[in-house]
Formats: C-alpha cells, structure tokens, sequence
C-alpha cells in the first residue's frame, strides 16, 4: 500500500465499471493513516451491495501481487473487487481462495479465471460446490439473470489437509476444517490474520442451514487456538479474537433458545404448527437479544434446522 495509507472500499453498486479508472463509481472510499488505525495497511476489503448479501471480499498485499480471499456472490462484484484491489495497490491479483460452498464464496470463480487469476479450496470444499450451485441456482437464477453464473465453475483443489503455500511474494497457510456453517471449510492464516468466511458471521444472523451448530461451537475452538490478533468475517467489520467469542456467544444463545421449547418432531421430521409458532417466537427473541444484527431471514431456514437436531437427540 503506497505513502503507508489504507484504503477500505465499500461498494454500492452492483454494475462493473465501463471505462479503466481509479476507483469504480459510486464506491464509498476512507483513507486512514496506519498510526489512527488499529489494522493492517497490508489488507483491503471489498464489501458487496446488500443485492449481494454485503459480502466481504478482502485482499492481501504481497511484494509479488495480491491474495484474494473470496470471489463474491455476482460475477459483477467479483470483477470490481480485483479492480479496486488492483487500483488502490498498483499490483496483480494472483491467487484467489474460496473458504466454503456458498455462492458468496464461490460464484466469481470463472470471472477471475478469465482474468488469469488461479483460483484454489480444499478437495472437501470443491466437491460440495456442484450440488450446492444447483440448489442455490433453483432459488436465485432468476432473480438475478444475467449477472449469475447458469453453471458451476470449479476451483482448483490444492489438496484434502492443512497446507502452507507461497504466493504473491506471501506464505499463507489454509487450514482444512470441518462442519459449521457448510459441510466443509477452509481458514486462511497469514502472519496474524484468519480469514474465516461465515464462520464468524459480524453483526449478521448466522447460516444455520445444515444444523450443525455443534460442530461450529468445535471449530471456533480451533480458530481460538490460532491465537489471531485480526479476524475477518465474511460478512461485518473485521476486528480480533473478541469477535470468535461473539460468535460463541450467539451460537450459544441460539441452541438455549430452541432447547427452552423443547422441541419435537413429527414423522420424517415434520413441523406441526405448534412448533412452527415455538420457532417464530425464537425468532423474535434473538432478533430482540441481537438488536442490529442484519438478515434475519437467515433464521427462517436455520431455526427449523436446529430445531430439527435437537428433536433428534
């Protein structure tokens, strides 16, 4: 980052730009001196319009290029990040990872790939992204045609464990971890950085699709004994370890709140509408207990999934 500034772009349009230039249009841009800022002039983040969920892209820059943690939900953004990337650091983006099967992580792999960016995961992560894109395609093709990718384009496996690498002049070390927020993960560790996608979802509601909150509770453990002193979520402001414990603490309450209806199921797992009405109850109290957190649709689909998992036990 030249002259030691740092340069944090929010972008609110979800067009790509028409014409070379310094910044994108319409995009939201504070300078800080390293000095009167707490972070590291070495990362960047991109966040998405809320078209795209506010997703949080971040790039790290090396003396070779740059790193690029996530590839965004739209193709348009995917593209708009590495020019804002590009242009607020006068390099290359030259390795892009996605962290977990969500189209927020992965729809913008082909857009990089065609830019000549080398796009990796973890074997776990790109094997789930075929049946994940067809499922998510179901429900926002339509929506958001053309700027969504009709078919999946696979990252590159780098392989199925932890594994250090070099590149743009970096050694970065991606963690293969399991079951959370998707069936399978990948945490980025730099010097005293993870990148941790939605496993620590800032100041949103969590992805609670899959109703693993048990393994999510395991794997915050394991980030805790990263001992990072940054944490960047997939979605919110970056900050530090404080950030895992608030997670915790939200799982926590979200498993307390579903156990106090005790809950049940009826055959091949069935809501009634008594539990329905438990679970628009839960609802309203997290929403009130996490005041200001955003997307709480996410927990129309998630509640009835951990209700469901602990009818089970």
């Amino acid at each position: 980052m030249r002259s030691g500034f740092l340069l944090v772009a929010t972008l609110w349009t979800g067009t790509a730009a028409a014409a070379p230039r310094r910044m994108p249009e319409r995009a939201v841009v504070t300078f800080a001196h390293p000095d009167e800022f707490a972070g590291d002039p070495r990362v960047g983040t991109y966040v998405s319009s809320t078209w795209g969920f506010s997703t949080a892209s971040y790039w790290i820059e090396g003396p070779k290029g740059l790193v690029l943690v996530d590839t965004q939900f739209l193709p348009s953004a995917a593209r708009e990040a590495v020019e804002m990337a590009e242009a607020a650091t006068g390099k290359k983006v030259v390795l892009a990872v996605v962290l977990h099967a969500n189209p927020d992580k992965f729809n913008g792999t082909a857009a990089l790939q065609k830019r000549g960016i080398r796009v990796i995961t973890s074997a776990q992560v790109r094997a789930l992204i075929p049946a994940i894109h067809e499922k998510r395609k179901r429900a926002f093709y339509e929506r958001y045609r053309p700027d969504y990718p009709s078919t999946a384009t696979l990252p590159e496996a780098f392989g199925d464990a932890t594994t250090e690498l070099e590149a743009a002049g970096l050694r970065i070390k991606l963690h293969v971890l399991g079951p959370a927020c998707s069936e399978a993960h990948v945490v980025l560790e730099w010097e005293k950085h993870v990148f941790v996608g939605d496993l620590v979802a800032g100041m949103t509601h969590a992805w609670l699709e899959i109703g693993r909150t048990d393994g999510w509770l395991r794997r915050l453990a394991e980030l805790e004994q990263l001992g990072p002193a940054f944490v960047h979520p997939g979605r919110g402001p970056s900050g530090d370890g404080r950030l895992i414990a608030q997670q915790r603490a939200y799982l926590e309450a979200v498993v307390a709140e579903v156990a106090a209806e005790r809950p049940w199921v009826g055959e091949g797992g069935k809501l009634d509408a008594k539990a329905e009405t438990a679970i628009a109850r839960i609802k309203q109290r997290l929403e009130q207990r996490f005041l200001g957190y955003r997307f709480g649709v996410f927990l129309d689909i998630g509640l009835p999934a951990e209700w469901r998992r602990q009818a089970r036990r």
